[in-house]
């Protein structure tokens, strides 16, 4: 069995595979200050409660885009597993040719997801990646990553009007069931849906008209879940798009001779 982490923004996920077969998960809030010890308990407390032993774990695999939380994340790692961690960008690599101007630029999560996607639905592909921020990236016919856009994500959006505007709460992001809003959480409810709903379906309309009409859309993220009904704009949601893809960057690394 292997342990894939996927450290965010907002969370840190945990997926115990065994073999390509996802058989557990778990998360963490992304703390800044988050200890080794910490992290190393509250997996420990997680394998108990499935009744995994973590000396079943072979291998542990380590996406990241948060650098500060590396460190104790790998430091858990050794002390609570005995293990030396894969980090993806360190000391193992996507395997998916980099086309942004600056390839050192893009984050290693949207290189992971766009890696998976085409390995699971093809190519041309476009990745909604429903985070902290919103990520739509376009991978081309050859499987190669082009670039895409950067989108303040739903909850932030969200968050900033309730701390910018004094008299307007804090709400619970859902599909709203009408557009005209009788109170004041309603409104915003709508707002958020549609104004996101819109935004996302303009930023797809002009990636396919570079890309081409056959292209398909995938969504991943906590939110991808918020327009599952919305017909034509995606072609599949895979929340485990992340996971899956740490886990396939690790089953096809190069193998030692």
């Amino acid at each position: 069995m292997i342990l894939v982490i996927d450290i965010g923004n907002t969370t840190i996920e945990f997926g115990i595979y065994n073999e390509s077969e996802l058989i557990g998960v778990f998360r963490l809030g992304s703390k800044r200050d988050i200890s080794s010890d910490e992290v190393g308990l509250f997996a420990s407390q997680f394998f108990d409660y499935r009744h995994i032993a973590m000396s079943a774990i072979s291998d542990v695999v380590i996406s990241s885009v948060v650098p500060q939380l590396n460190y104790s994340v790998t430091n858990a790692i050794k002390k609570y597993f005995g293990l030396d961690p894969y980090v993806i960008g360190e000391n193992l690599f996507c395997e998916i040719p980099n086309l942004y101007e600056n390839p050192k630029e893009v984050g290693i999560d949207r290189l992971v997801d766009a890696y998976a996607a085409v390995r699971k639905y093809g190519a041309p592909i476009i990745v909604v990646d429903f985070g902290t921020a919103t990520t739509c990236d376009a991978v081309s016919s050859k499987g190669e990553y082009l670039g895409g856009i950067i989108y303040p994500g739903i909850k932030i959006s969200m968050d900033a009007l309730y701390e910018k505007a004094s008299k307007l709460p804090k709400i619970e992001i859902l599909k709203p069931s009408a557009v005209i809003g009788k109170n004041t959480v309603a409104s915003m409810q709508s707002g958020a849906y549609l104004g996101y709903l819109g935004a996302i379906e303009k930023m797809v309309y002009c990636i396919k008209k570079e890309l081409g009409p056959e292209t398909k859309v995938v969504a991943t993220g906590g939110f991808s879940r918020l327009f599952e009904n919305e017909r034509g704009l995606f072609n599949y949601i895979d929340q485990r798009l992340p996971l899956e893809g740490i886990r396939m960057v690790y089953e096809n690394r190069p193998k030692k001779v």
